[in-house]
């Protein structure tokens, strides 16, 4: 029976081909979209699917063994952030930020044991229904909004291995604080080495714009401290052109803009920041009508995980997408109705 079943599969090859080809196109006309990473989960969705098709027989096995996979990683998730937070706490500190990875995987770890619990519960035909209409919820929830996180991690990696042609007029490099007042913190120098890299990569030279403004315990701006590393590197004068009052985000890209708009010529742009903070940057840059293209900068691994989930909370709160989340979230609990 799965022979017929594969067989047809295959022949959803223009299906899948189709998929991959809307998903690609917009990611690469609209990065910023939170849409996006549906579509690709559902891509890989199809593509695991597609693939089952050439194992002929053993196809049903394939699919069993990429289900057990997925749970395995599941199940997973809990533990490894749990060991990422504690890891994370020892080596920086214990300030809510740091603390994100090991709150998240506690919830996550609660959510798969009342899944576990439910599923026990039901299988042992044990009545307990206003217990077992807890548990269904509480499982029903955290896997939802796991699959959000899930989703917007995937698209976060996958959005920094698209290819982009190095041809850009500017290029703005998000300032991230100062270490003692007045050295730049290895998160900000990974930062800057990798707008190096995109300049040297550029035939014509693009205009360098390191943004960020001085903060209160700071005894000069991240900007300047950038300046005078590009300096140092051989970037001429003239290349570099400083944008010294920004305190945000939204402020690095809205200051920057604004100084790019005053000048004459193309204004292709393209933004560098940390890996996980490209994704907000193309949002922020969306809302105010600036396009630009995102590339990322490494960061510890260890660090990584903490801060896409804090990446990924202030998008949750923007009005727009927490209206949008939320109806999906009661969309998701539907089947309680049944109980």
């Amino acid at each position: 029976m799965f022979t017929v079943f594969a067989e047809n599969l295959q022949s959803f090859g223009p299906i899948f081909l189709t998929v991959w080809a809307v998903t690609i196109l917009c990611i690469l006309l609209w990065p910023q979209r939170y849409f996006n990473s549906l579509l690709l989960m559902a891509s890989l969705l199809v593509t695991m699917l597609f693939v089952s098709g050439f194992f002929g027989e053993n196809g049903g096995s394939f699919l069993m063994i990429c289900f057990l996979l997925v749970m395995l990683a599941l199940f997973l998730v809990p533990v490894l952030l749990i060991i990422n937070g504690i890891h994370l706490i020892r080596r920086e500190s214990r300030s809510p930020a740091h603390l994100l990875s090991l709150a998240l995987g506690l919830v996550i770890g609660v959510g798969e044991i009342a899944a576990v619990a439910y599923v026990l519960c039901t299988a042992y035909s044990l009545h307990w229904e206003t217990l077992n209409l807890w548990l269904l919820a509480l499982t029903l929830t955290v896997f939802y909004f796991s699959f959000l996180v899930l989703s917007f991690v995937v698209y976060s990696v996958f959005i920094q291995i698209l290819p982009h042609r190095m041809d850009f007029d500017y290029v703005i490099i998000h300032g991230c604080g100062l270490s003692g007042g007045e050295r730049m913190t290895r998160l900000l120098s990974d930062r800057v080495d990798k707008a190096l890299e995109v300049y040297r990569k550029c035939r014509n030279k693009p205009i360098l714009i390191p943004s960020g403004g001085q903060g209160p315990d700071e005894k000069i701006s991240e900007a300047k401290a950038m300046t005078d590393y590009l300096l140092a590197q051989g970037i001429p004068a003239e290349h570099i052109l400083p944008e010294d009052r920004s305190e945000t985000t939204r402020d690095n890209l809205l200051n920057s803009r604004d100084l790019i708009l005053e000048r004459p010529g193309r204004k292709k742009t393209a933004l560098v920041s940390s890996n996980y903070h490209v994704y907000r940057c193309l949002r922020l840059a969306r809302e105010m009508g600036f396009r630009c293209t995102g590339i990322g900068a490494k960061v510890a691994f260890y660090y990584w995980p903490s801060a896409l989930i804090r990446e990924f909370i202030a998008i949750f709160v923007t009005p727009g997408f927490l209206l949008w989340a939320l109806g999906g979230w009661l969309l998701c609990l539907c089947p309680l109705l049944f109980f």
